[in-house]
């Protein structure tokens, strides 16, 4: 090689064109670490110095590469959450509180939507489990061996959401769905109903669960009779709710409580019971679960169960940043209160 020879000029860019470290580094006048601990919001780096590789960062539209990050600092940001869909609020409110106590804290929730299938949530985990998440979110417990199997052998730390378990190593954050299931009944038993019908749509874990919970008070008060249940395994909308009710009438007439399993059914309940000139609570008493949005607002509001969705989701976050550092909580299993809502349709 000859020594003369004058270098070749130094890339300023990738390949692609995208910006680089060293690009806010050099507009910035400082070493690329100290790009990297600025931007990383580290307290050894002075305020107007990270200001100013900030401003830099900002005027050449720098954004990380997380990719290059986690390779860096051999510790992934990104927390995989594994929720059943995204067309049901529950799981929006929960996301969005998994967001707000996660991504302060720079993590970055990655989502996957199961669509209530184990061999698609298993695929899921084969998919991303690789990457080497820093931390799980899952829903429930019902999930097929393989699923199990990859979680556990992954040694990624795990936090199931909505539901709770006393098992040993499990942590778990969420609320008795049979024990709020019973409750309403139960409110349902002592407004003097006594031929109580349960219309379930959907047929997950949780519903199953609440299911349970309205035969126990039912079989407690003498009053269980499985002609009362009207399940259907298609998902819960409030076109299946309206016609959940109205065959429901049909079939058992003399029925004079309908507890829905969740509020967007019963809300089609309600309105089918406007259009058929059924009084509601007179005729038949009404009352659904998780008190969604506009559950207040029907004709007449809607009797139901708020559940804690958006605390689950920040529990449950909360433990898992715990677990991510190495620092396991106090209580393996967090269980969390439901409130019964009592409005005008009971």
């Amino acid at each position: 090689m000859n020594a003369s020879a004058t270098p070749p000029p130094r890339r300023t860019r990738r390949a692609s064109g995208r910006v680089t470290l060293d690009d806010v580094a050099r507009l910035a006048g400082v070493s690329p670490i100290t790009v990297s601990r600025a931007l990383r919001r580290e307290r050894s780096v002075d305020p107007a110095l990270a200001e100013r590789v900030q401003a830099a960062a900002d005027q050449l539209g720098y954004v990380p590469d997380p990719a290059a990050r986690a390779l860096a600092s051999q510790r992934s940001t990104q927390v995989l959450v594994l929720v059943p869909m995204l067309s049901n609020t529950l799981f929006v409110d929960l996301l969005e509180a998994v967001h707000r106590t996660l991504f302060p804290q720079g993590f970055q929730p990655l989502i996957g939507v199961t669509h209530y299938d184990t061999d698609e949530e298993a695929l899921l985990l084969r998919t991303y489990l690789p990457h080497r998440p820093a931390g799980l979110l899952v829903t429930g417990f019902d999930r097929s061996e393989a699923a199990r199997q990859l979680i556990a052998r992954s040694g990624v730390p795990c936090v199931h959401l909505m539901e709770t378990s006393d098992a040993p190593g499990v942590y778990c954050v969420g609320f008795s769905q049979a024990d709020a299931g019973a409750a309403i009944t139960q409110h349902l038993i002592d407004s003097g109903r006594r031929r109580i019908a349960f219309c379930a749509a959907q047929l997950d874990p949780r519903t199953l669960q609440r299911a349970e919970g309205y035969r126990r008070a039912l079989r407690e008060a003498g009053l269980y009779d499985p002609r009362l249940e009207m399940l259907s395994p298609e998902g819960s909308s409030i076109a299946l709710g309206a016609h959940l009710f109205e065959e429901t009438l049909r079939r058992v007439p003399e029925v004079d409580a309908i507890f829905f399993c969740n509020d967007d059914i019963a809300q089609g309940g309600l309105l089918a019971a406007n259009r058929g000139g059924v009084s509601v609570p007179g005729r038949v008493a009404v009352a659904g679960f998780n008190d969604l949005a506009g559950s207040d607002q029907m004709v007449p509001p809607l009797t139901t169960v708020r559940t804690p969705r958006s605390e689950v989701g920040r529990a449950g976050a909360a433990m898992l940043l715990g677990l991510m550092h190495g620092t396991p909580p106090a209580r393996s299993c967090v269980a969390l209160d439901y409130q019964l809502v009592v409005r005008g349709s009971t």
